[in-house]
């Protein structure tokens, strides 16, 4: 089966659901890189008295990472599988942090409520139909001056990291999903990553949505060129006609 539709793509989550986290397990950086990203966003104070915002959490590893890096904030978490957040509320959660079921382009009507200081997303904008309108939403529900970070798949451009992407994936990554009987997920993995933007074209969609400040920041490891952080931020009232009087 070749997954192209939004309920396929959520129905393979939702099958890959329990055994999700040995999978991602098998490559020691994941919640690695996930933390470094996490941590990128510079939240102060253990981000104490903030509201922070998870888009696609899956299991729950991105919103361990951002706990990590902001131990007291609030913490929602949403995501469209049925299946990966049943996974992800049966683990331990302090009282701040809550779950929400909505594919991130429905957040208004899921009444998820903001404004936020802070949306962490990972592993995400490759599984959207439409990244613009989810960065105009996650746009929306940040307070002015609140800050973006993405941690995905976006290949550098270059060849050599294309090509390491895919010799990883055919010797690695499918037959993994092979045993678990989810090939056609991580075939979908493969693919996805490739058809991607890459780590320019996606910082210059960051900055055509409105991000201020964008940065693109590498991943250590074989994952160089593959995994990067993005960073931007809403614009406070004014600050753009103050930083244009400043050039």
């Amino acid at each position: 089966m070749t997954l192209t539709r939004e309920a396929d793509l959520a129905e393979a989550f939702d099958h890959a659901a329990p055994v999700y986290d040995r999978l991602v397990g098998l490559d020691p950086g994941h919640r690695h890189h996930l933390r470094r990203s996490a941590r990128r966003l510079r939240l102060p104070d253990g981000g104490a008295g903030r509201h922070l915002l998870d888009i696609g959490c899956g299991t729950g590893a991105s919103t361990a990472a951002l706990l990590r890096a902001a131990p007291f904030a609030r913490i929602t978490a949403v995501d469209a599988s049925a299946g990966m957040l049943e996974q992800a509320a049966a683990k331990r959660w302090p009282a701040g942090v809550s779950f929400v079921r909505t594919p991130v382009e429905r957040l208004a009507a899921a009444e998820v409520t903001g404004p936020f200081d802070a949306v962490f997303a990972g592993y995400l904008f490759r599984n959207v139909a439409d990244p613009d309108a989810v960065l105009a939403a996650v746009h929306s529900v940040l307070r002015p001056g609140g800050k973006l970070a993405v941690h995905e798949y976006s290949l550098s451009g270059s060849a050599m990291h294309r090509a390491v992407w895919s010799a990883v994936c055919r010797s690695v990554i499918i037959p993994a999903g092979t045993v678990t009987g989810d090939s056609d997920l991580y075939r979908y993995l493969h693919r996805s990553v490739l058809e991607f933007d890459t780590a320019p074209a996606f910082a210059a969609r960051l900055a055509g949505a409105g991000f201020k400040g964008t940065r693109v920041l590498p991943v250590p490891g074989w994952q160089t060129g593959i995994v990067h952080t993005f960073l931007g931020r809403r614009a406070e009232p004014g600050r753009g006609c103050r930083e244009a009087e400043g050039r």
